[in-house]
């Protein structure tokens, strides 16, 4: 068991409030760090990115499903990889819900791993997911 220092109500409530102000400091400055990557500037995409989705295969254009946004999550799951990242899964539990509410916004939420197609659509079953997954493609020599 760990030991944890006992003190009065005053001493906490001197510690809590000197907490609060710190937690504060971190939220505006999370807030401008938010502000700072909302203003990078925007750099055209000349590559042709491919992907296998569940309609079949697909262009990153393509992954924008007509909407004007497109929030990309990289998932790890990786080809060698039994399963989907911990972290990642647990994350993209609540990506079903937040699709609909992102298509309200002009939003297309997709997440994308390196796996086989095969092995990510077994994934989703297996987890329950609905939301829009797609698979890197990998080029081919020609």
């Amino acid at each position: 068991m760990t030991s944890h220092k006992l003190g009065t109500h005053d001493e906490w409530l001197a510690a809590r409030l000197d907490l609060l102000k710190a937690e504060k400091e971190l939220t505006r400055r999370s807030d401008e760090v938010a502000q700072r990557r909302q203003e990078l500037p925007w750099v055209r995409i000349d590559k042709d990115y491919r992907f296998d989705t569940d309609q079949g295969p697909a262009s990153l254009a393509d992954l924008f499903r007509g909407r004007s946004q497109l929030l990309v999550y990289h998932f790890m799951f990786g080809p060698d990889y039994t399963a989907g990242c911990p972290s990642c899964s647990a994350i993209a539990d609540g990506f079903s819900g937040s699709v609909v509410h992102l298509a309200h916004h002009d939003v297309t939420l997709t997440a994308v791993s390196r796996a086989p197609l095969a092995k990510i659509q077994a994934y989703q079953r297996r987890m329950g997911w609905s939301f829009p997954f797609a698979a890197t493609s990998t080029p081919t020599s020609g």
